[in-house]
Formats: structure tokens, sequence, C-alpha cells
């Protein structure tokens, strides 16, 4: 599991570079100002970071990078989750225009940063060469110290935002306590009100319509009666002139076969003559005037207009107005429950604190583990008999990641007290210390590619041997890839690339290439005594690789 390939388009000041990596140490070295940390930062380009028009090559369009992963297996759930193939490498593309607008790719599908830099921690661990700075900041400390033990802060932070959130509540209603319980008291007298009428959903209409007919009941009495007497007036009605018709015609039709035809056309008027006579005295069964039904919708008819005008609102809206005043009382009456909420802050509290308290026992069960691997780290990088120590404090308030306050202490002599290491004034101690956390916690994570970048700025004789030799050792297990200005680090790695930079009249380029045997010998001489290489530091550099390499 480790990183195959990078190639790299028009980026800073590399118009184009093509290089195979390989498992075990590998070692990036050159010239001051020759570009070593350039493969690194397109590293964190296309894991994710952020990108600015910076890092492309100036009179170019656009800056290309890609990098080739060996896949791991505990990727395969989430390059499926993310739509992406899942094959045996990871092919990872990031294009960065001339206008700084960024594009990317997971093995050919598009990506976002975000997914990048997913993919990123869990492909490579860099150490930068400013490492020792994070380790004054006590966010950084905790989560290193975490790393190491193993936990995970998740579930405490999900604990700690909701008793936030329930004391929050608990608060807000104590302190609108007042306002609230006015505003309850407005929404159940208007409630009071509008259930005086109690409004059905479809009544408006209803009423309309019931009003209408009584209203206007007089009117369709003598409609009705009217319309009956011309059906049924012996004189002038049409009832009878149809049945005498139809009568003649039946006499008739056994004369003339046509009459036959009529008398149906007639029998059937009368037919439909004598339903609506029917219909007709039904209606005048079961209608009558009624002045006092007429009285009360008079009444409930006023009362909804009063009460849609008082409300602002269409009488159609008075039932969906009424239902959204109870909801909203119900919903009040819940924040209004002080108890309930002073309940649900207790609960949440009690929650975050079993969470905390579970995370302050493994971290003081990792502390002592941790300050016994870095202090055997750190007597073989020039701090013999220096001592570290991991100090856990309890914090005043708790905070989001517990109740422990993480410090590191350092005695960097045998007989030293430990004390704070921003209190070390040494910058080479500093180094040396950020060098030995950085071997003794890039064993934790899953990464299979561990960068060091210049890690090792402030070391140098036997330290700095001990350093490569160290890099060589995590070679074993995982891919190792250092920048360094260190001869006896370069010895010790199998792979050695040197970096150059080339200048001519319209441009400055850097390339990287690989250096085996004479070359080879010729970089570690030129890093043991400057550019004028002479016969002793050219078998200076010739013993120390044969020494590095030794079984």
């Amino acid at each position: 599991m480790a990183l195959k390939r990078i190639a790299l388009r028009d980026f800073v000041i590399v118009q184009a570079l093509d290089l195979d990596l390989h498992a075990g140490f590998t070692v990036l070295t050159g010239e001051t100002g020759a570009g070593k940390s350039i493969l690194i930062d397109a590293l964190q380009l296309v894991l994710g970071s952020r990108a600015d028009v910076g890092v492309v090559r100036e009179g170019t369009p656009q800056a290309d990078i890609t990098a080739e992963f060996d896949c791991p297996p505990h990727l395969s759930q989430w390059l499926d989750e993310g739509g992406f193939a899942q094959e045996d490498s990871l092919l990872l593309r990031r294009v960065i225009d001339a206008q700084g607008r960024s594009r990317a790719w997971i093995n050919g599908a598009p990506a976002t940063a975000t997914q990048l830099r997913h993919l990123g921690d869990a492909l490579l661990d860099i150490h930068g060469q400013h490492a020792w700075q994070s380790l004054t900041r006590p966010e950084a400390v905790r989560e290193l110290l975490d790393a190491y033990a193993g936990v995970d802060t998740q579930s405490l932070r999900a604990h700690w935002t909701a008793w936030r959130a329930a004391h929050k509540n608990l608060e807000h209603a104590l302190a609108a306590q007042d306002t609230l319980q006015r505003e309850r008291e407005r929404l159940q007298w208007q409630i009071g009100e509008l259930d005086k009428l109690s409004p059905g959903t479809d009544e408006w209409e209803e009423l309309n319509t019931q009003h209408t007919r009584l209203s206007h009941a007089q009117s369709l009495l003598e409609t009705a009666l009217g319309t009956l007497h011309l059906l049924e007036d012996d004189e002038t009605g049409i009832t009878s002139p149809l049945t005498r018709a139809h009568s003649t015609l039946q006499h008739q039709e056994h004369l003339e076969p046509e009459f036959l035809a009529i008398a149906d056309v007639l029998a059937s008027s009368l037919a439909q003559v004598n339903d609506a006579r029917h219909s007709l005295h039904s209606y005048l069964r079961r209608t009558e005037l009624d002045p006092e039904r007429l009285a009360e919708l008079d009444s409930r008819l006023t009362l909804w207009m009063q009460l849609a005008r008082r409300y602002k609102r269409t009488p159609q809206e008075l039932p969906g107005l009424l239902q959204s005043w109870r909801d909203e009382l119900r919903q009040l009456d819940a924040v209004v429950d002080v108890g309930r909420l002073r309940q649900l802050e207790q609960q949440a509290h009690e929650a975050y604190q079993a969470a905390a308290r579970a995370l302050s026992l493994q971290r003081a069960k990792a502390a002592p583990k941790l300050s016994r691997a870095i202090t055997q780290a750190m007597q073989g990088l020039g701090m013999q008999g220096g001592k570290f120590a991991v100090q856990l404090d309890k914090l005043e308030e708790p905070t989001p990641s517990g109740l422990d306050g993480v410090q590191f202490l350092v005695a960097g002599h045998p007989g030293a007290t430990p004390r704070p290491i921003g209190k070390v004034a040494s910058g080479g101690e500093l180094s040396r210390l950020s060098l030995a956390i950085a071997v003794t916690t890039s064993q934790l994570g899953q990464a299979g590619t561990l960068i060091f970048d210049e890690v090792d700025s402030g070391v140098g004789g036997a330290v700095a041997e001990t350093v490569g030799k160290l890099m060589r050792a995590l070679g074993r297990d995982r891919q190792v890839l250092a920048v360094t200005h260190l001869p006896q680090v370069a010895a010790c790695a199998d792979q050695h690339y040197v970096v150059s930079k080339r200048r001519d009249k319209s441009a400055t380029t850097s390339s990287v290439t690989p250096v085996q045997q004479q070359a080879r010998v010729q970089e570690v001489a030129r890093m043991l005594g400057g550019e004028r290489l002479s016969d002793t530091t050219l078998a200076h550099a010739r013993e120390m690789l044969a020494q590095a390499h030794v079984g």
C-alpha cells in the first residue's frame, strides 16, 4: 500500500515530470532553492489542499497533477458509496487553471476536494519541517494523544452538542418565561373567541347555501305552486290536453300506422310531465317558511364575518387559523414546561459527563505509554538522559473535547525537571523532539506512505545517522519519503532522487532524477562538502553509503 507514481505538468517551475516511486525508504535531495518540497506540495494538492493560481507555471493555461496509489482494502466501501470504480490502483488527478479554478477526478470519475482530503487521511501521513510548532498548541497535543490512545472523540462531541442545545433551550425558557406566558395568554384568549364560533372546515359554504334558500323560500314556494297550476289546471293546464291528444291518436293507430310513433312521443312527454308534477308535490311537502332558522343563520353568518374582520382573514380561513393557534399554543406549552426542560438538560449533562470520564480514563492509560515511547526515541536523537512526559490536567470548564487539558513536558538532560515544550529554549531540541514524536506516532495510522519534509532540520553528526536508520527501519513496513539536506539520512535510503533547477533565458525549470552508484556517491559528496568535489569527500561518501547499507 504505497505511492506508485506521480506526474506533474506545468506545476510551479516543473514543466513535465513523471516519477515512479517504490516501497521502502526514498529520499529527495538537492541544492537549496532547487524545489525539493515541490513534490510534497503537489501531493498535498492532489489530496485536496487549497489550490490557488500561484501553482500554475507562468505562461501556461493550467497545472495538472496525477498521483497513483495502491488501493487500500479498507477504502472499498467508501469508493463504492461514492460511485468510484474499484481497481487495484487509486488514480487521483487534479487540474488548476490560470484563473484558480480547480477540478478533480478519482479513478476517472469527477470528485470534490473534500473527497480527495478523505483519501489523503487514508493514504498519506505528512510530517512537515515546522511540525514542532504544533506541539505548543493544546488542541494539536490533545489530538496526538487521542490518536495514540486510539480514541474517537466524535461521540463525546455529539454529547456535548446535545447538552449545550438542551442548556440553551432551558436558559431561553427561563429568560423568556414572562414573555412566553403573555403570548400564551393571548393565544388562549384568541382560541376562546374562535371556539365560541367553532367553525367547521366547510361550514361557511353550507351556511351561505342554506341562507340563500331560506331567504328566498316564499318566492320558491310560489314558483312551485304556479308551475303545478300550469301543469294541472283543468282549463289551462297542459296535462289534460296531452292526455286527450294521446288517447285520440291511440284510437286511430289501427287505421294509420304513422299515428303509433306519434302516440309514443306523446306518451313519453306525458310521462315526463307527470314526473315533474310528482317532484313539485314532493318539494312542496318538505318545504315551508322557517323564519326562526333563517334568523339563526343570519346570526351565525354575522359572527363569522365579525371574527374574520377582527383577525383580518377571509371567513374561509377561520378554521385553519384556529388550528394554527392551537398548534402554536401546544409548542408554547412545551417551551414553558421549565421542569421538563431542566430534566432534559440534566440528562444530557450526565450523558456528556459519563462519556468525558470514560475518555479521561483512556487518556490517562495512554499518557504514560506515549511518554515512555517518546523518551526512548529521544535517546538516539542526541538527547541521552532526556525525558518526555504527557501531563493531564483537569480543566475548569468542560469542552467539546472533554475534561482534560493535555500538555507535553520535556527535560533535555538527565536530572532536569520536565518543563512545557513551549519553554524549551533550543530550536534544535524542538526539531529533534518533533522527530522523535513523528517516528513514534507514525506507526499509528493506516496511511501506507509517510512523508518527512525536512523534519531533520537542526540535527547532524551521529544524530543524523540515527535519523536515517530510524527512517530506513520505518521503510521496512511502510513507504517512507523524506526531503532532507543531511548526507547521513540520504545514505540510508533505498532510493535516492535529486531535485535540480535549471535556468535559461525564458524560464526556470525544476527536474527530479534518480541517482545510483557513482551519481549517488557524487550527490552525497556534494551534501558533505559542497559543489567542489574532492577525493576526500568522494571517499567519505562511498564509505558512508557502504556503512549505511551493511546488512
